[in-house]
């Protein structure tokens, strides 16, 4: 009788995956919706006639979400290997169609959606799934290649393909970011230190062109360093969110009693969202909410280095770098301590193809929690 019950318990905690994960998943997408009505009912009544314009739109963007995290929790995770080709050359396609006249969306100056009807896609977002699937079915493949400069070539090729074609729409912020989580992977990968830093000096390098080269940037580190030479021009956004969250203090101004969202803060339902948070709930909410930020990435780190499967680690790592950084990068701009750059929050920010990957990202996370090989 004893061995019949060890083995039903063992049966039964077989499929088991890491349930807290998809909870604090949900329960962030559900907080940035509140949020995002918080900041955007304003200019969304004034652009749109209607307040919950873009809350609307998260909506839509959080059940789509669902729909694919569902799945990617249901497959296994390891099937993900046969689409990895398809995967990378949809993605580099979708990449290119940006720039093609309409089919390419343009916005500020720059192209980096593809719009469909009354729909838009950023192929950024899909582009960064791509190459943490291409490198974890690639390594996982040929184990061996990871320690030789070498054998890293194809990662590093495919990399900087995808940064390349994000730099010339432009969007220097997720280049950054494409090639910080391609050395990311390269280096939970394996790879040696003197590849590490063959590597980083001349990303260093380039990252310094980038910003010579282009004006606006110039202009844009100019107004990081000192923002009230520029006030009303560069400084603007930046002096406008040090506002909100010095507002903020200790507790918050209150829920939905947001000052900056009145036409003050530009971009407050996505990229500078977190400046509407902090101003709301304050200094202690924001320890809270970075808690439950930082409980994913726990949850992730966690999954990762309990996977016995090199595929799944590494794809686990870079879903769950990929989610660090866009969270550290944001909350950098927001407070000053980088120069400011156009970034989401993931899961937080309004937009539905950043919150329909990420949530399909981090259903393949639970999948991986699950599976004991």
């Amino acid at each position: 009788m004893k061995t019949l019950s060890l083995t039903y318990n063992v049966k039964s905690n077989k499929n088991h995956g890491d349930y807290a994960l998809i909870i604090a998943v949900i329960l962030l997408s559900l907080i940035g919706t509140v949020f995002i009505y918080s900041a955007s009912n304003y200019s969304a009544f004034a652009t749109y006639n209607d307040a919950y314009y873009f809350v609307k739109k998260q909506l839509i963007g959080i059940a789509l979400g669902l729909i694919a995290m569902t799945a990617t929790c249901l497959i296994d995770f390891n099937k993900l290997k046969k689409l990895t080709p398809y995967v990378s050359v949809i993605s580099i396609i979708l990449l290119v169609l940006v720039f093609i006249p309409g089919i390419g969306v343009e916005n500020y100056g720059a192209r980096r959606w593809i719009g469909f009807g009354g729909f838009t896609i950023q192929p950024s977002e899909i582009a960064k799934f791509a190459l943490i699937l291409f490198s974890a079915t690639y390594f996982s493949n040929m184990p061996e290649k990871m320690h030789t400069f070498k054998g890293i070539l194809p990662v590093l090729f495919f990399g900087l393909l995808i940064c390349g074609l994000i730099i010339l729409e432009p969007n220097m912020s997720i280049t950054v970011c494409v090639a910080l989580l391609m050395i990311t992977m390269l280096f939970a990968a394996g790879m040696r230190i003197k590849h590490f830093v063959f590597l980083i000096v001349p990303a260093i390098i380039a990252g310094v062109l980038l910003i010579i080269i282009e004006p606006y940037r110039l202009k844009r580190l100019a107004a990081f360093i000192n923002p009230w030479s520029n006030p009303k021009g560069e400084g603007y956004q930046l002096l406008q969110s040090l506002y909100a969250l010095g507002s903020g203090g200790w507790f918050g101004v209150g829920l939905f009693n947001s000052r900056q969202k009145y036409a003050f803060l530009p971009f407050a339902e996505s990229d500078f969202i977190l400046s509407v948070i902090g101003e709301e709930i304050g200094f202690i909410g924001l320890l809270f909410f970075f808690l439950l930020l930082g409980f994913i990435i726990y949850r992730g780190l966690k999954t990762a280095s309990k996977s016995k499967n090199l595929f799944g680690f590494i794809l686990a790592i870079g879903i769950t770098m990929i989610f660090g950084i866009q969270v550290v990068v944001n909350a950098l701009v927001v407070t000053g301590s980088i120069p400011p750059t156009g970034l989401p929050l993931p899961l937080v920010s309004s937009g539905n193809t950043s919150i329909i990957i990420f949530m399909a990202e981090m259903g393949i996370l639970y999948n991986i929690s699950k599976n004991k090989n």
